[in-house]
């Protein structure tokens, strides 16, 4: 069923063009739990306790937590158009000189600052606009775009719509300027009250939809809307650390992405929009617990490998946190000799686990290919068509 104004409404302009407003949060007439929606939020509550509690059984989750935030920064900037990959940013956290770097790669390294600033202020702030517009300020940091307000909101109308496209030809005109605050007063006023009455899985739902209606900064939206996701699931403890993100799904699913977005605005579709994000939901939670379990696998198998060797033990740990590496960086880790250092990575090398990436006589680098593979075949697992679980 259609409810045109159940979502907000268009109003015109004073200087011709239609902005659209959208109507406070949860929806009215609220959402319809029918047999459907019902299964798939049950499923998608089940899939992410299931990686919650996988992850709190993990040994030092926290040295692999890291390249799941560095993951999420890349697919969600490539989404943006950046082109730098994810061995583009291990590469450059080693050495931010190198001169075959990509140019946008710290667009993706800002994303990450955001995250870790973002989950960081939890601690102490409530999920509100005043750490969004702190977690924008860290996104735009001195990047493409970092001359649009970084950390402010909008005090000018923007619009969505192809290259060359006006604020009358535009796709999508978000509310005006005007408008504005009033519009984000209402979304945080639902981020803390909805709590009350909406399941945590829907509420993040539907105030992604809501954040990326309303378009309040002048760039980076996309890339904070994703994040609110994952910032709602960790203030709400669904995810005692950051292990589930939709960047993937969204972007594999790009198109049906921005029309269940415009069924909202247009026709009032909240429950189709629902429907497909909790499927989102469940098939990455799905593929991180499968990765997690990949990583404790790898872990256990290459540790055993090397039991004898203190300091073998002591590098593999530091490169599940950072898995690109130079023979001076181990030297320094591991309080050795650069000889010394050579030879462990020499002897890793050997065994098939370290991959040299540079080619270069002189500072060269190597990664723990199999390691770093394990996500990207997660993200082939995020693609698997979803299929139901047993309880």
């Amino acid at each position: 069923m259609d409810y045109p104004q159940r979502a907000g409404r268009y109003v015109q302009q004073a200087t011709g063009y239609k902005a659209y407003l959208p109507a406070p949060l949860p929806p009215e007439p609220p959402l319809l739990y029918d047999g459907e929606l019902q299964t798939l939020l049950s499923g998608a509550d089940r899939d992410i306790g299931r990686l919650d509690a996988l992850a709190a059984l993990l040994p030092n989750p926290d040295l692999f937590v890291a390249m799941y935030v560095r993951h999420e920064a890349v697919l969600s900037s490539q989404i943006e158009g950046t082109q730098s990959s994810l061995e583009d940013v291990l590469a450059f956290e080693v050495d931010a000189l190198r001169d075959d770097a990509p140019r946008d790669v710290e667009e993706v390294v800002n994303y990450v600052r955001a995250m870790n600033h973002g989950l960081a202020r939890l601690k102490d702030l409530p999920l509100s606009l005043r750490l969004l517009r702190e977690i924008h300020a860290e996104l735009m940091r001195g990047v493409r775009g970092g001359d649009k307000s970084p950390g402010e909101f909008r005090a000018s109308q923007n619009w969505i719509g192809g290259a060359g496209s006006t604020l009358r030809t535009a796709s999508f005109v978000p509310p005006p300027a005007h408008e504005l605050m009033s519009c984000l007063g209402q979304l945080e006023v639902f981020l803390h009250e909805g709590r009350q009455t909406v399941p945590l899985l829907v509420r993040c739902a539907l105030a992604h939809a809501q954040f990326e209606t309303i378009h309040p900064f002048l760039d980076g939206n996309g890339r904070v809307g994703r994040l609110l996701v994952t910032l709602m699931l960790c203030e709400d403890g669904a995810l005692s650390r950051p292990l589930l993100y939709l960047s993937l799904y969204l972007k594999a699913h790009r198109a049906e992405y921005y029309d269940r977005l415009t069924a909202i605005r247009t026709q009032g579709h909240w429950e189709a929009w629902t429907a497909f994000f909790l499927r989102g939901v469940s098939l990455t939670a799905r593929a991180a617990t499968h990765t997690a379990q990949a990583i404790v696998a790898l872990r256990d198998a290459h540790r055993g490998s090397v039991r004898r060797n203190a300091k073998a033990l002591a590098l593999l740990d530091h490169l599940m946190l950072q898995p690109t590496v130079s023979i001076r960086r181990v030297a320094t880790l591991l309080g050795c000799t650069q000889p010394t250092a050579a030879k462990l990575v020499g002897d890793l090398e050997t065994r098939g686990w370290l991959r040299e990436v540079t080619g270069y006589g002189r500072n060269r680098l190597w990664r723990y290919q199999p390691y770093v593979d394990l996500f990207h075949a997660d993200a082939l697992q995020a693609l698997v068509p979803l299929t139901p679980t047993s309880p």
